[in-house]
Order: C-alpha cells, then structure tokens, then sequence
C-alpha cells in the first residue's frame, strides 16, 4: 500500500494477484503518450525497483519509479505531474488503473497543467472505419504508417489541424540543431596542438633526468558560438511561433562538442510591436513550462510587427549580448513589417556590423516562386547573410547542414 500520511492510505493491490505489473504497464503507456522513452525493458525495472523499497510510502514509490523512467531532465516535471494525477483517481486516467481505490473524501480533483500531461491522460478515441486519410484524426498513442508521418513531415505549420499540431510540437521538439563551434581561448593538451604545454613537458623532463625526450602540446578547446535568437509573435506568425520556440528550446540547450554535452550561450528575444526578453523563460529545463512562461510575459502576441522599433531597444538595452562578432543571428520573421523601412535598415546593418551571421529564417519559402517584395522583407534580404525555410518538419531538419555550410564560407 502507498501512505500519503498516518491518516490516509491508498491500496495499489497485491503483487501476487498481477495487479502490480498490470499498473505499472498502464503507467508506462501514459508516459509514452507524453513522450518519455519507456520500453518493456524499463517496466522490469520499475517493478524490480518497487519490490526493493516496498510500498508503505507513496514518496518512495514515486523517487523509485522517476529514478528508472525518467532520463532526461526535461522530463522530470512531467513525471511528476503525471504520477500525481495517474495514482490520484481512476476516472482522471480514464480507468487505466481500474484496481486501485478512489481519491480520499474532501480531496479536490485538479486538473494536470502541462498540456503533454492532458494529452497523455485524455481518453483513447474509438476505433473508427477507414476514411480518406485527409479526414483520419491523429492518434497520439498509435505507432503512424510511414506515409502519414511523411506528410506531417512535410506539412505547413499553417496547415494543421488541433492534434496534428500537438504531434509535430512533439516531433520538432527531437530534432538534433549541432550548433558550430569555434576555437575558445581556453587550451587543453592535446597531442596536434600549435603551443607547447611546458608544466607537462618539464615534469616529464624531471622524470627522464633532465632531457626533454617529448614535447606535451596544448590545443585550443571548441565551444559552441553564442546565439541570438529573435523570433516574430504577430498575427501571421502565431503558427509558427510556438512551434519555432519549442523547437530552439529543445535544440539549443546543450551541443554535442568532443564527446562532451556543452550548454550554449544563447540569448532569445520575442518581437511584436515591442521586446521582450525570453531569457527567463528558456531557462526552464522543461519546453511546456517554457512555452508556459513565455505566454504570460509576451504582451503583444498576434499584434503587429514593428521589428525596427524593437532591434532600436535591443541596440539600446541589449547590445552586451552580442559578444564580439561572435554571435550568430538567427531572425525568425515573415517580413511583413509595418515601420519605417529606413529605420529597419539602419538597425539591421548594425546588428550585421556586431555579429558573424545574420540568418533569416522565413517560413514564406514554403510559396513557390517568393520574392522578398514587401518593404520589411526587402531590407531583410537586402542586409541578411541567408534567407532559411523553416515551415515544417523536413525544413528543420535540414536547417543544421544548412547552418554548417554557410558557416564554412568566407
């Protein structure tokens, strides 16, 4: 049994019965519905980790089971809010756990905040006849043909429907962005390096009498470039918007750099008619509590764009975050400016002069033919380094070789 306190206890059932196990496996296929990787593999374990600490205490039953299933920190809240509301009542998981007793009288059923916790807690759609496959609903929990995860593959955001977005918000959310790196100041021996690590080498000397039979060398160490990041809330990207953020969130917190795992330097900014620092926000582990944050402080969400008005503030009260002509510029915009182009344009060769790239990722590429007509979008193209698409799945996917090669150019 799972003991809150003294005063309220919970039966989960008898292990010899198969309740145990059958709980467990409901428990694992919410959480792949919320899209944390547990296999069959990870339930032994869960189960195996139970029969050790025992059941008289829900704290440790909970510490248990996160310490198995869980292996990402991003995942570690979700857990907890799904652990809560799975082990709470039956009818809020819809009867996946039918053997466990209801909630305690008086206890106030909440409903889960995070919406991967809703999704992976909602009930499973019956099974309905086969339509054509532009009407058929996507099922979250259902392993998807290849044909229909090609199509969201290359679908345009604008184009979704309700769950088709919340699937490519999972799916954009596992695409790898490799950050380049560039040679740090810092040195770390090596053997190819260009400076002569004389500690080492004079200790090996010491060791051998005197004579300095090898040299140590010392390499500079790679880190990733700095980021900033700006990405368009108005009316026409509102889409994209959550999307894009999701997917930066997830793709730039850490880079895979001489088989370490560095955090980046990354500093992301929301404008609209005004800027706003969504520093705070992306300091989250967790992209729902991110996207949570970011909701509440961006003010002017599907407004208009003034996007000279708000590089102005970013030059005024920001300008330290660009460190150097360091830091890549990643803009997020559809153009469609409604300031004044001279403005823009005095802003934009400014932050040109203060960066190495200036990248405009455009999701109007998805039009064939599209050409940078309007007055916002012909000072963007007139002062970026590339114009990038990113309006669905199969154009993030490309957009790491595409930063990599233009990084390679003079």
């Amino acid at each position: 049994m799972i003991a809150t306190n003294p005063a309220r206890v919970i039966q989960l059932g008898d292990a010899r019965s198969g309740k145990l196990a059958a709980n467990l496996s409901a428990f694992g296929r919410s959480l792949r519905r919320a899209g944390l990787p547990v296999d069959s593999a990870r339930i032994a374990l869960a189960q195996q980790a139970l029969l050790s600490v025992g059941l008289a205490r829900r704290g440790d039953v909970e510490a248990a089971l996160e310490a198995v299933l869980v292996s990402r920190e991003a995942d570690r809240l979700v857990f907890r809010e799904l652990f809560q509301a799975f082990f709470r009542d039956p009818e809020l998981a819809h009867k996946l756990l039918a053997q466990m007793l209801p909630r305690a009288d008086g206890q106030a059923k909440a409903p889960p905040q995070r919406p991967r916790v809703r999704q992976a807690l909602s009930a499973p759609r019956p099974r309905q006849p086969e339509r054509p496959e532009r009407e058929q609903a996507v099922d979250l929990d259902a392993a998807m043909s290849a044909s229909r995860l090609a199509r969201l593959n290359n679908a345009d955001f604008n184009q979704l429907s309700a769950s088709e977005y919340q699937l490519v918000q999972q799916l954009v959310q596992r695409i790898a962005l490799p950050v380049p790196t560039v040679a740090g100041r810092r040195t770390r021996p090596s053997h190819r390096g260009g400076r002569i690590h004389w500690g080492r080498t004079l200790q090996e000397a010491a060791r051998s009498g005197g004579d300095a039979a090898l040299l140590a060398l010392l390499q500079r160490r790679r880190q990733p470039l700095p980021l900033l990041v700006l990405v368009d809330v108005s009316g026409s990207m509102e889409r994209y918007a959550r999307l894009l953020l999701a997917f930066l969130h997830a793709a730039t917190a850490r880079v895979a750099v001489g088989g370490q795992r560095l955090p980046v330097r990354r500093h992301v900014f929301a404008f609209g008619t005004r800027l706003t620092d969504l520093g705070p926000a992306f300091a989250q582990a967790d992209t729902d509590a991110m996207l949570t944050q970011a909701g509440q402080a961006i003010g002017d969400f599907g407004g208009g764009t003034c996007l000279g008005a708000s590089l102005a503030e970013l030059r005024r009260q920001h300008a330290r975050r660009l460190i150097g002509r360091r830091t890549l510029v990643l803009l997020v915009s559809d153009g469609l400016d409604t300031g004044e182009p001279a403005e823009l344009a005095q802003q934009l060769q400014w932050l040109k002069r203060h960066s190495r790239r200036l990248l405009w990722l455009n999701p109007l590429l998805r039009f064939d033919g599209y050409q940078p007509l309007a007055r916002g979008a012909a000072q963007l193209h007139q002062a970026c380094d590339a114009m990038l698409a990113v309006h669905n799945v199969t154009q993030l996917q490309q957009l790491a070789g595409a930063l990599a090669q233009l990084l390679r150019q003079p």
